[in-house]
């Protein structure tokens, strides 16, 4: 049953953190994506190396590069974890930080939970597993396969790192995971259940078999020749998206909370919508209709109308189908406050032109963008958009970030198996 909206708690957010292919943190992450840089380039994993060139379709991709993790943790802990769970303590790490929460002192470590997501989880560590498994045999497996492979992992780590013993969960819904970690952090903490919560994604999924695989199924971008303007979401000439990794987490607190103690506060959380396609285990429903379904129940949870949003930071993974589905979603939903030749007011852009698609870990590192604009009246470009399909009639910011005041602003994810989450943001105003 639905909480009552009189009684429901208000839930803002104090801090976030970040590993992305832009910088190792969120503030510098955030600089980059304002000025339109792209974190695509030639892959460079020593993974690869065993194969050559001619043998891949897909030679780039949006690396974390220069990742030392002894930088950040102890190096014997760096080793009993995998990539995507080292990028989720320091993002988690940076968070708190700029949180300013000491959980040591915290009085009620059982107020105080965490939801990590990520679609693939520990892939790197299966394949090298595997690797020994067939070079050496089962006995000389690590006894730290199966804690460092679990997607929920992260979780658990970073759980263990604060004492946080309040709610603990992962999501592994393909390229919603956050999204939906996020948007259950959020109800959690609406129903008074729970304080504080730290919630995200994170993603390490540029290995031998996910590139090959995405490549297979003809999802990813072959514009080898040209990384930086690989990843062109809404432009005629899209071919497939660009694998990234990386991770974002967000300090959730009930606005009571925050205010107890004098916490800053970047901005508020209003509404989450999820929904399914239930079409096809890839494909998007191509009239957009359940991505049209989550923005509605985001959008109607805050008790808020379409033409009330300033800013959508779209999915947008500059694939063929998927862009297509979600601009008709948008031009259905907001109707002319999203068409451009009507004079439409909706601002669109995809943060994923600049640093590719981090899977599971989308919907956080994209709330850097969300936040952002909230907060500094600057909405990230769409970059590479030199040739907007003549079918997509809405401003998609193209080229360079834009001054623009942003109240109200949606976050969308979509993921393999139908499922759509939009999250709605709104500029904190006590």
């Amino acid at each position: 049953m639905n909480t009552p909206a009189h009684t429901r708690e208000r839930v803002v957010v104090t801090g976030i953190g970040a590993v992305t292919n832009l910088a190792h943190n969120a503030r510098d992450t955030w600089a980059a994506m304002r000025e339109g840089t792209s974190g695509i380039s030639p892959i460079t994993g020593s993974y690869f190396d065993e194969w050559s060139d001619d043998q891949w379709d897909v030679k780039i991709a949006g690396e974390v590069r220069d990742w030392d993790p002894g930088l950040h943790m102890d190096k014997r802990e760096a080793r009993r974890i995998d990539r995507f769970c080292q990028f989720a303590i320091v993002a988690a790490n940076e968070a708190v930080a700029q949180a300013g929460i000491d959980f040591a002192s915290h009085p009620d470590l059982t107020r105080c939970g965490i939801i990590i997501g990520s679609g693939i989880g520990g892939i790197q560590t299966i394949e090298d597993a595997v690797k020994v498994l067939w070079d050496k045999g089962p006995g000389r497996i690590s006894p730290f396969t199966v804690p460092r492979l679990m997607a929920n992992a992260a979780s658990g780590d970073i759980s263990i790192r604060f004492g946080l013993k309040g709610p603990s969960d992962s999501h592994t819904t393909a390229c919603a995971s956050s999204g939906h970690s996020i948007g259950d952090a959020f109800k959690l903490m609406q129903r008074g259940e729970a304080d504080v919560m730290l919630a995200g994604g994170s993603e390490a999924a540029i290995s031998p078999l996910c590139v090959g695989a995405f490549a297979n199924m003809k999802a990813l971008s072959t514009r080898n020749d040209e990384p930086t303007k690989a990843s062109r979401p809404f432009d005629k000439d899209r071919d497939g998206f660009v694998l990234s990794e990386g991770a974002a987490v967000l300090v959730l607190e009930t606005l009571s909370h925050a205010k107890a103690r004098g916490a800053e506060i970047l901005c508020e959380i209003l509404g989450y919508g999820a929904s399914s396609d239930a079409g096809h285990i890839t494909a998007p429903d191509p009239n957009g209709g359940g991505a049209q379904r989550a923005m509605e129940l985001a959008i109607g949870s805050a008790g808020l109308n379409p033409g009330d949003i300033d800013y959508l930071n779209a999915h947008g993974t500059s694939t063929p189908l998927g862009d297509a589905a979600e601009v008709k979603a948008a031009t259905t939903l907001f109707g002319d406050h999203a068409r451009k030749s009507k004079g439409g007011k909706l601002l669109m852009s995809s943060t994923k032109s600049m640093i590719g698609h981090c899977l599971g870990a989308s919907g956080g590192v994209e709330s850097i963008a969300v936040i952002g604009a909230l907060r500094e009246g600057v909405v990230t470009p769409t970059i590479n958009c030199e040739n907007p399909d003549e079918e997509f009639d809405m401003d998609f910011v193209a080229d360079e970030s834009r001054e623009v005041d942003v109240r109200y602003a949606l976050n969308n994810t979509f993921g393999f198996g139908g499922h759509n989450v939009s999250l709605l943001f709104g500029r904190f105003e006590g």
